[in-house]
């Protein structure tokens, strides 16, 4: 045999490299749940939030509450899923970004679903909400996960988005009057308008005159009953 001749031999996988995956997929399939918890957090958040940006003018004390926890509950899903969950530890700087943009994530998503939902009993307020929520989840989400979210945001897909939004205001603008005016069914208007009504009602009860029920007359000490009229109880007298 030669001694220039070699022979190049490649070595079998390894087994580390296959156990390596499957540790990887069950640490995928532990913290699956922890996700699941993460996304209900985000769209209960976003519901909250897109109740109380709508019927905030109603009872602002409570809706403003309403509101907070919104909030409070999107960022614990945002802290679970892009911290806690995520294979690489963010700095410091991320971590606050991560959470302004968040918030204001999620008033863009709530201020556009609740507008949505809602634009039938609020046409006005919900005309204004829906283009706002737009623009402020499109900026807020191309801070959050763009590493150069100032050229799409002042760039070609930014301009469409505005475009857009103007667009959608104006038609919201202009469809709200006959909104409006749509006689039947039930809004959230009718609802402040019956309750003020209903305590007009009974405040009109307790002022205005109303005349007195007759109260029947008892009989007299000196009247027999059996000369009462209809009386008779079959005793003869």
């Amino acid at each position: 045999m030669s001694s220039s001749s070699t022979f190049v031999t490649t070595p079998p996988p390894t087994q580390p490299a296959h156990s390596h995956r499957r540790s990887t997929k069950r640490r995928e399939g532990a913290s699956l749940p922890w996700r699941y918890l993460g996304y209900v957090g985000y769209y209960v958040g976003a519901g909250l939030i897109s109740g109380a940006v709508v019927h905030h003018p109603m009872d602002p004390a409570r809706y403003s509450m309403i509101a907070g926890s919104g909030v409070l509950v999107f960022l614990v899903a945002t802290v679970l899923n892009d911290f806690i969950l995520a294979s690489e530890k963010p700095a410091l700087s991320r971590v606050l970004r991560v959470l302004g943009t968040s918030t204001m994530l999620s008033f863009g998503l709530g201020m556009l679903s609740g507008g949505m939902q809602h634009f039938a009993d609020l046409p006005y307020r919900c005309a204004v909400l829906i283009p706002l929520g737009i623009v402020l989840s499109f900026v807020a989400y191309f801070l959050k996960e763009d590493k150069t979210p100032w050229r799409r945001i002042f760039g070609l897909m930014g301009l469409a988005v505005l475009i857009v939004t103007a667009i959608t205001f104006a038609g919201l603008r202009h469809i709200a009057p006959t909104m409006a005016e749509q006689p039947g069914g039930h809004t959230h208007s009718d609802v402040v308008t019956e309750k003020d009504s209903g305590e007009g009602h009974d405040g009109g009860q307790g002022s205005g005159t109303v005349k007195p029920t007759s109260k029947p007359t008892a009989p007299t000490k000196d009247t027999d009953p059996s000369e009462e009229p209809g009386h008779d109880d079959g005793h003869q007298h």
